[in-house]
């Protein structure tokens, strides 16, 4: 009897141990649980719409003479979150298209309503004042504006807020969309 005495109390336990289990998880014994089918979904890509695009003069070029850089801004005006990603494309006022070397590992940045994040361009400045010259004798180019695109995010003519864009060339290095603002 002792024998079934401890059966019975361990299948007491087990309907215990069950009833609860089906209490806090209102799962009825007997019943399969399906796995969990819950994702989470990332935000869309930002459209053209929902950014304000500036641009300015970085305050530390790279080293050496010769070399020009600028910063990107991407503000999301937008009232919702969205996701920029890759490289920009850029293009002078009249379509003129740069070639871009892009340089470090494209990653997706969330944006929130206000957020910002950033691109910097680094390219070949044009040399002396008025009557500049390209050291690679090149004819030198300067824009009003450039149109900077990124994937899926459309195209933004914009114009530095501290002078004209002035290259040589015709290419640029470009870092990817980043949530770190550069110098």
């Amino acid at each position: 009897m002792r024998h079934s005495n401890g059966i019975r109390r361990a299948a007491m336990a087990t309907t215990a141990v069950t009833a609860v289990a089906a209490a806090v998880t209102g799962i009825l014994p007997g019943t399969a649980m399906a796995a969990s089918t819950t994702t989470s979904t990332p935000p869309p890509a930002c459209p053209a719409s929902a950014l304000q695009v500036s641009a300015w003069q970085a305050a530390h070029p790279p080293v050496g003479t010769g070399t020009g850089a600028a910063v990107v801004q991407f503000t999301n005006v937008s009232q919702k979150t969205c996701v920029l990603k890759g490289f920009p494309t850029v293009a002078g006022a009249g379509n003129t298209p740069l070639k871009v070397t892009p340089t470090g590992k494209a990653a997706a940045v969330t944006v929130r309503p206000q957020g910002k994040a950033w691109v910097k361009l680094t390219f070949v400045q044009v040399q002396g004042e008025g009557d500049g010259y390209c050291v690679s004798g090149n004819t030198p180019a300067a824009y009003p504006t450039m149109v900077i695109g990124l994937p899926n995010s459309g195209k933004h003519q914009v114009a530095l807020k501290d002078g004209w864009w002035a290259q040589c060339d015709n290419k640029v290095t470009a870092t990817p969309v980043s949530a770190v603002k550069p110098s």
